[in-house]
């Protein structure tokens, strides 16, 4: 049996600079099925590319689908994007995942996040029903950020690791849940947090590491975009592309 992620074709019809650091891109995407779940995630692969990456969903209704990338100094889908021309671009989006999943008996839930987590912070507050509190750490642009959340959010902008900004947290009464979602060495010290001090059960809370930093990233030795526009010009498979840039690393 395939583990393979189903997959369906989309198509980049507007890019959107929303801050120094957050792109808006809108695709039509009339076979992605949605879960549900506002916090769901998709895999975006873009052409040159082989490897998918993921992005929270900032909404998806009537085949449109909006997500919000946040621009690194390197990577596969940010050298992309901040192409003119990745608008028209024919994209593969797979199977979209959630897991965001408060108990019936939650009275409230805190938001916490960085960049890369905010588009599904949006959505929770937007979609659901339950008080929320909310802390984001926006990586220097809170200023062109201020309107992103939904208007009477209860937010809190912060310029310090997000597990600091936990510890310091003042918890309400009764039962409640915690989301959280950013960089993973901070989502671990988090986890500690929560099990320890707070001693609270694993289904009052979801940590996740969305992006991993990194002390510096060794350039490709081969750029795969050129080797892979060559190789559909010459009306090759995509096994025999991903061939040719292994030999031509090698």
């Amino acid at each position: 049996m395939s583990t393979r992620a189903a997959t369906c074709a989309a198509r980049v019809e507007t890019r959107e600079a929303l801050s120094a650091h957050l792109v808006r891109l809108t695709l039509a995407a009339e076979g992605l099925v949605s879960t549900g779940v506002p916090d769901e995630w998709v895999g975006l692969v873009v052409p040159g590319q082989f490897q998918s990456r993921y992005y929270t969903v900032r909404s998806w209704a009537d085949g449109v689908l909006v997500l919000d990338v946040v621009v690194h100094e390197v990577g596969l889908v940010t050298e992309w994007v901040q192409q003119p021309d990745c608008v028209g671009s024919e994209v593969t989006i797979t199977e979209a995942k959630g897991s965001y999943a408060p108990s019936e008996g939650a009275q409230w839930q805190l938001l916490v996040a960085d960049l890369t987590g905010l588009p599904a912070v949006a959505r929770i507050v937007e979609t659901t029903s339950l008080p929320a509190r909310v802390w984001v750490d926006p990586g220097g642009d809170a200023d062109d950020l201020a309107s992103y959340l939904p208007p009477g959010t209860d937010v809190t902008w912060v310029d310090r690791p997000l597990a600091e900004v936990v510890e310091g947290i003042d918890w309400p009464p009764g039962d409640g849940y915690f989301w959280m979602a950013g960089e993973s060495a901070q989502m671990r010290a988090v986890r500690k947090h929560l099990m320890r001090e707070r001693a609270l059960p694993a289904a009052a809370y979801d940590v996740m590491g969305y992006w991993r930093a990194s002390t510096g990233r060794q350039p490709r030795g081969v750029d795969p975009g050129p080797v892979w526009r060559a190789g559909k010009a010459a009306g090759l498979s995509d096994q025999e592309i991903w061939a040719s840039y292994d030999e031509a690393r090698s």
